[in-house]
């Protein structure tokens, strides 16, 4: 088991954080996911059955990604990984890129990356286009079994063991805007208080784990993240 280092901190960031870039959630109604099933475009099977529905969706998310900017929460993020004495990870479920965008650098994308192709037949990836057709071939085997690098419902994050030595060595963990009913990340704050972090939630409102955290901070994340990490840097 690692040994806690002094002043590391795990974030675990899903949709909230960046829904004031204009990206919506699973829930919003109007959005893209609002339109499409999830089972016919974040499933293999939905894949196998209509491929051309499932790239024209991510498409779609890719050129939405590409035009949004980062908010205040991510800026606030990317500050404390500069500022702080000691190591920040984040951990997203998020797939836009925005964190990159607004300066953190230490960043592992567990749902993969819109700005990522696939190649289902040999594994190999690479930078994704703007607009990824069916027909496109994989640079390194040439079969035309490319897709979106994004994991899908039925198939294991990315960085697993990853984010379990992370949690093992982190003196604390926050999670923030998640629903809390998604695992394997969901289930990442109870890992975190049987290793004896420090756990805190900054939501919009309570999530469904959130009688698991220590502290809590509600309210829109341009607003609560920038207090957080002006707290946590404060002489």
């Amino acid at each position: 088991m690692f040994e806690p280092m002094k002043n590391c901190i795990t974030i675990l960031t899903g949709a909230g954080i960046s829904a004031e870039s204009g990206l919506g959630t699973f829930r919003d109604e109007g959005g893209l996911w609002a339109q499409q099933r999830i089972e016919d475009v974040a499933t293999p099977e939905g894949f196998a059955r209509n491929p051309e529905l499932v790239q024209g969706f991510y498409n779609a998310r890719r050129a939405q990604a590409v035009e949004a900017v980062p908010n205040a929460a991510h800026e606030a993020l990317a500050r404390l990984e500069a500022e702080y004495d000691g190591e920040v990870l984040i951990v997203t479920q998020n797939v836009d890129g925005l964190h990159e965008k607004a300066g953190s650098r230490n960043v592992l994308h567990m749902h993969g990356a819109l700005n990522g192709a696939l190649c289902a037949a040999c594994e190999h990836r690479w930078e994704a286009p703007l607009v990824m057709h069916v027909a496109d071939s994989c640079p390194n085997c040439a079969a035309q079994a490319t897709r979106p690098d994004i994991v899908w419902f039925g198939e294991m994050p990315y960085g697993m063991e990853q984010i379990d030595e992370a949690l093992q060595r982190s003196t604390l963990f926050a999670s923030i805007g998640t629903s809390g009913n998604v695992y394997p990340a969901a289930g990442f704050v109870a890992e975190a208080r049987r290793l004896g972090c420090a756990t805190i939630e900054l939501n919009l409102e309570p999530s469904e784990g959130f009688s698991l955290f220590d502290e809590a901070r509600h309210g829109a994340a341009t607003q609560t993240v920038p207090a957080w990490v002006a707290k946590l840097l404060k002489p």
